[in-house]
């Protein structure tokens, strides 16, 4: 099974983050929570889900973990303030492992520069910012471009989920 990264902080969006780590661990994958700092709990927006953060990032190996979570919600606007979890993102991105964005976690991924013609969907507030950052906005649920697999928000996190555990079982 394999061991899945969640790079998450304060003000993620709960069930961007619940349900796809509740299958994640259902089907037997390893969870392991990344953060800014080790020890700290940080919760979501709208229900307050607690979640206790494993390693800090400046800690983490891309080799360390086999599939990346980015929930949405504020956490990856707020991340991609800080240069360990962009450098983080971007290593990881380029090591070809499968990489879950869901919503707002483009943000991330934009910062670290890892956009520029390539495929991807996000919530409706940050198409633009996707478009400008070179990438092609795709409307749809899910969308898969090479390691990447996109979803828009809440609404489609079963397909998105699906998406990614189908991912899974290739590894």
């Amino acid at each position: 099974m394999a061991i899945i990264g969640v790079l998450i902080d304060d003000m993620f969006e709960d069930v961007e983050y619940t349900s796809p780590v509740k299958a994640f661990e259902k089907t037997g994958h390893q969870i392991i929570h990344i953060g800014l700092k080790e020890g700290k709990t940080v919760r979501g927006k709208k229900t307050g889900t607690p979640v206790k953060i494993d390693k800090a990032v400046k800690n983490v190996s891309v080799n360390d973990i086999d599939a990346l979570l980015i929930p949405g919600g504020c956490s990856p606007d707020h991340l991609r303030g800080y240069k360990e979890p962009v450098n983080f993102v971007k290593d990881y991105f380029q090591s070809g492992k499968p990489l879950f964005a869901i919503c707002h976690a483009p943000q991330i991924l934009i910062t670290a520069q890892l956009l520029e013609g390539r495929r991807i969907t996000g919530w409706r507030s940050i198409i633009q910012d996707i478009k400008n950052a070179g990438a092609e906005f795709v409307n749809q649920s899910v969308v898969e471009d090479d390691n990447i697999i996109s979803s828009r928000g809440p609404r489609h996190i079963p397909l998105f989920t699906n998406a990614c555990l189908e991912r899974l079982e290739l590894l």
